[in-house]
């Protein structure tokens, strides 16, 4: 979709106003912020460069070479990124396609989880054009139904193993679990461990439901139990997601600013805690058009500035 830039003396006047509403970000505060999307022309809008971030989050389906149109479509985000000189989070994903509007995922043969064989080629080839990203995410939400390791941790954890033994020179990172914050988070957090070889210190959390409903049920659990690091790899306010949050960019920017109220209270290491807070990654850039089921864009489809933008905005300036 083409985007409507806005001038930059507008978009200025909208985030000044903005920073007097957001309030003051934590000083001194140790993690760092970026953000996750798919669309390249990200790169371009005034209001990404006016913050100056340093980190983007991006998904890229395993079989990242079987397509042409897939294949070019990535490429040109990476290289875009890497002029950004933008540090790249590089999550592998499900096939494209496999998660059906029924909200289940397909049960066709394209579709299944890959061999770790398979796997290990795709991330060669992918590894091989791109060998200046530091930090690959081994899977998606590996415990949401849109991913075929969704009833395996097994799958999940041999996929992170496939990766440790590839990152062994130490040229890039492996996160080993990217996991959404579900009812089934510790069960299948405790499975996963019983599969992934070594001690991993590198975890991703989707607190989504954490953020929105308010709470810090999931977070909590997730820094209590995992060694190392965690990442908020997917969080933010939600605009619209149906059925479950009417659509409310007032909302959204509320539960922003509560996103970053919540990681201030974890981003350094507390008593009874063995894990540490240092990045977030809200999701996305661009929002969806009115009726998607899912939106919980910073601006608007045209690149406007919604009012969680100013809520970020204002934060970025400490974290970034």
């Amino acid at each position: 979709m083409t985007r409507v830039v806005l001038s930059i003396a507008i978009l200025g006047a909208l985030i000044l106003a903005g920073f007097a509403a957001a309030g003051a970000a934590p000083a001194g505060a140790a993690y760092r912020v970026g953000i996750g999307e798919q669309d390249r022309q990200m790169f371009d809008s005034p209001a990404w460069r006016s913050m100056k971030l340093q980190r983007v989050r991006y998904l890229v389906p395993w079989d990242y070479a079987d397509h042409v149109d897939q294949r070019n479509e990535i490429d040109h985000f990476m290289l875009r990124a890497r002029a950004a000189r933008q540090d790249v989070l590089v999550t592998f994903t499900a096939r494209r396609g496999c998660y059906l509007p029924s909200g289940r995922y397909s049960k066709a043969r394209a579709c299944r989880a890959p061999s770790k064989s398979a796997y290990r080629d795709a991330f060669a080839m992918f590894d091989a054009k791109f060998p200046w990203v530091k930090t690959y995410s081994a899977w998606n939400e590996i415990n949401h139904k849109s991913q075929p390791t969704f009833k395996s941790p097994r799958a999940a954890a041999g996929y992170a193993n496939v990766l440790r033994a590839e990152a062994r020179r130490g040229r890039f990172r492996v996160m080993a679990a990217d996991l959404l914050d579900t009812g089934d988070l510790r069960r299948y957090l405790a499975a996963f461990r019983r599969h992934a070889k070594g001690s991993p210190r590198l975890w991703g959390l989707h607190n989504y439901g954490d953020v929105n409903r308010r709470r810090t049920t999931a977070t909590r659990t997730m820094l209590r139990t995992v060694p190392g690091e965690v990442w908020l790899t997917e969080t933010g306010g939600i605009v619209e997601l149906r059925p479950s949050f009417k659509r409310s960019e007032s909302r959204a920017a509320a539960r922003t600013r509560g996103m970053f109220r919540l990681a201030g209270a974890y981003d350094t290491r507390r008593r009874g805690m063995r894990s540490k807070l240092t990045r977030l990654y809200v999701y996305s850039f661009f929002g969806e058009e009115r009726g998607a089921r899912f939106d919980a864009g910073l601006v608007a489809p045209d690149g406007s500035p919604r009012r969680a933008f100013s809520v970020f905005a204002e934060h970025a300036r400490t974290h970034r």
